[in-house]
């Protein structure tokens, strides 16, 4: 299958690429990825390049925690925690399977870590968008992220403060990553 995918990495995108799942600091506690590769969809890399745009004016950086995510590492997920508030059902096929999602905070002039309220992947409630049981100052970085995201042309997923994703994600194939340029896994 002939992929319309961009490889998502300095300097051509102005990001601090960070994947969780390539290394043991994920819910799986091991790396779902032998491979840190970040890939999109030519149509995401476009909007994650507007994101870039917007933030950099105001001092943020993006920090990518997991972007395109193979099939074979949906199921990993999954057969971990196969919950579908958090992870989607592997069957139906996962936005990030497709090359149409991000997982991503914002980072400061100092390349820290805004607060968001709680860590990247907390299956919690305390991690849905509109929370006002965290600090005020995690809610604005969420809004400020939220804002510059959906400005950027993203959807955003409501139970996860750090996914975006593409409208319409289901119109693009699923990916395999005996499909990749490199494999991941």
């Amino acid at each position: 299958m002939k992929l319309d995918i961009v490889a998502i990495a300095p300097p051509d995108f102005d990001v601090d690429v960070t994947l969780a799942y390539a290394t043991d600091a994920n819910l799986t506690g091991r790396p779902v990825y032998r491979n840190a590769e970040c890939w999109l969809h030519r149509e995401a890399a476009a909007k994650l390049a507007a994101a870039i745009d917007l933030a950099r004016p105001l001092g943020y950086r993006l920090r990518i925690f997991d972007a395109l995510r193979p099939v074979e590492a949906q199921w990993a997920l999954w057969n971990v925690n196969p919950d579908p508030e958090f992870i989607a059902d592997p069957r139906r096929g996962s936005p990030h399977s497709r090359g149409v999602a991000v997982d991503l905070s914002l980072l400061d002039e100092q390349g820290r870590e805004l607060d968001m309220g709680t860590g990247f992947d907390a299956f919690t409630p305390l991690s849905h968008h509109g929370r006002t049981d965290i600090s005020a100052e995690a809610q604005r970085n969420r809004l400020l992220l939220m804002g510059l995201m959906t400005s950027a042309g993203w959807d955003f997923y409501r139970n996860e403060w750090w996914h975006y994703q593409l409208f319409d994600a289901r119109r693009y194939p699923l990916v395999a990553d005996t499909d990749l340029p490199r494999p991941m896994m």
